[in-house]
């Protein structure tokens, strides 16, 4: 089954039979469960929940696109929310059985669609975005509606990715994306200093210089008589949600006042509220099947990227077989592929880089493509391994079961002989592209591309251990010959490590 979350936000939060009429319009789309409808008042915004089936959410959204396009003046809206539309964002939320290439998909989809039948201009951001400068939501809402109304008309740089450079008369501009999940926090704070809201959070958002996963502005809570400092937390895996909150605690009292109390806007992942029970109440070893509704469900932490990484070492350093070297040699190649995108990233944006900027920005894409395709062969390198455990335990009563057992046997073997394969030329893609940014990224990151070409030819090296073991048990004489041939072409294009290290340690040795 393949299920796609989507979350669209609305500049709409005090009239209810205006949420309501947008609301129904995702509830009566088929393939489609409405989770759940928030709105706040002084932002002025609605904040609706649904999953369903990647075709079915498009349609629900774009119906609700619609209907707001209808019921909404961004002409007479007010609000504490940076918004630029009725409609003012949808992202796509990868859940189960889907990719994050299909989210994007689906995205530019819905962008084209929504520019092409009500005549509202699209913006793409996050994983979908086309530039980088439109990666990050609060660079688009720049100058929110107001601004962008004449800017979107003389700027080249806000000319949207689908639809005229100009704003629908009552409606505005959409932004649609593609990203992880992400945790909607706020922290309200026993002060009416709307300054001293904005100070913490300036001082937590990755952007001045804060948590790498923290995006946050300080509101005025007029109507209740306290300040807040709003959030959205991009990876919460990456910045949890306690540390932020002990983080805010800790500069609240720095400025004589404390937190009166903290909200979640919308659905938060389990794991995020798990993660604050380990923390708060110190526990050790706890496992998420140690909680009832998991277990009564069938939950299985069954796929190794989705646990944290002393997890996944443990599993390693277990007397289990699988997740074994394979896994890892993928594993070690991702990170490679984690660090060239990094440095890319660090480049991309750097004035002194400008001349290079369009070819760092298609590294960056591709970086982040192999990751993705390289900590998907992580898990697929322990199940084909345990496809071949399988066949192995087929029986053999008669000659035609051992015949079929045979056949099956080879089968898998080839088959998990195949993900090694891939993670060595995928590696070997990560390595051409450390080749390149060494050459012209950001010369303040060159000891990172290092690290990334040497892990990247471990992982390769490791992946190479793999396809020999699998491939002694093989049959298959012409099958045997033409995979070390292609093994021996891959492993020939390592040799670019030499002239990576070379690279590297003059930088570091000479600048």
């Amino acid at each position: 089954m393949k299920i796609v979350e989507c979350i669209p936000n609305f500049s709409e939060g005090r009239r209810t039979e205006v949420i309501e009429s947008i609301a129904s319009e995702i509830r009566n789309t088929p393939d489609v469960q409405l989770l759940d409808v928030e709105s706040d008042k002084d932002h002025n915004r609605t904040v609706i929940t649904f999953i369903g089936t990647p075709e079915a959410c498009g349609e629900a959204a774009f119906r609700a696109a619609k209907k707001a396009m209808e019921l909404i003046d961004m002409n007479q809206h007010k609000g504490e929310h940076p918004r630029i539309g009725a409609t003012d964002v949808i992202p796509f939320v990868p859940i189960m059985g889907v990719s994050m290439e299909e989210c994007i998909a689906l995205a530019e989809k819905l962008g084209k669609r929504i520019a092409d039948e009500l005549g509202i201009p699209v913006y793409l951001y996050e994983e979908a975005a086309k530039r980088p400068d439109r990666k990050n939501l609060a660079d688009i809402r720049k100058g929110e509606y107001e601004g962008l109304k004449e800017d979107i008309k003389k700027n080249p740089n806000r000319v949207p990715d689908f639809g005229k450079p100009e704003l629908h008369p009552t409606a505005g501009a959409t932004v649609v994306g593609a990203r992880l999940p992400l945790v909607a926090f706020n922290v309200n704070l026993n002060t009416t200093d709307i300054e001293i809201a904005k100070k913490i959070a300036k001082g937590i958002r990755f952007k001045d210089g804060g948590y790498r996963y923290v995006k946050a502005m300080g509101f005025d809570i007029k109507e209740k008589g306290y300040v807040q400092v709003s959030m959205n937390l991009t990876n919460y895996r990456g910045t949890p949600v306690y540390r932020v909150f002990e983080t805010i605690k800790s500069e609240a009292e720095r400025y004589g006042t404390s937190v009166k109390g903290s909200e979640i806007i919308g659905l938060v992942p389990l794991d995020a509220l798990v993660d604050c029970a380990e923390y708060y109440l110190r526990l050790t070893d706890f496992k998420r099947t140690q909680i009832l509704e998991n277990r009564i469900f069938g939950f299985k932490e069954d796929k190794l990227m989705d646990m944290r990484c002393s997890a996944f070492l443990g599993e390693l350093a277990s007397e289990s077989p699988a997740p074994g070297g394979g896994s890892a040699s993928a594993f070690s190649c991702a990170m490679g592929a984690a660090l060239v995108a990094m440095v890319a990233r660090l480049t991309v944006k750097k004035k002194k880089y400008a001349d290079v900027k369009e070819e760092i920005s298609q590294i960056l894409q591709r970086a982040d493509e192999l990751q993705y395709v390289l900590i998907k062969l992580v898990d697929r390198d322990t199940s084909a391994f345990n496809e071949v455990m399988e066949a192995l335990k087929l029986p053999e009563e008669s000659e035609e079961k051992k015949q079929e057992k045979q056949r099956r046997y080879q089968e898998a073997l080839k088959n998990a002989l195949s993900v090694p394969m891939e993670t060595m030329m995928e590696g070997v893609a990560v390595l051409e592209l450390a080749k390149r940014i060494a050459e012209i990224g950001n010369r303040n990151a060159i000891s990172d591309v290092g690290c990334a070409a040497r892990m990247v030819c471990a992982g390769v090296r490791g992946a190479y251990f793999n396809v020999l073991a699998n491939l002694k048990e093989i049959d298959d004489a012409e099958f045997k010959k033409q995979t070390l041939e292609n093994c021996e072409k891959i492993l020939a294009k390592l040799d670019m490590l030499q002239e990576i290290e070379e690279l590297v340690l003059s930088v570091l040795k000479n600048e």
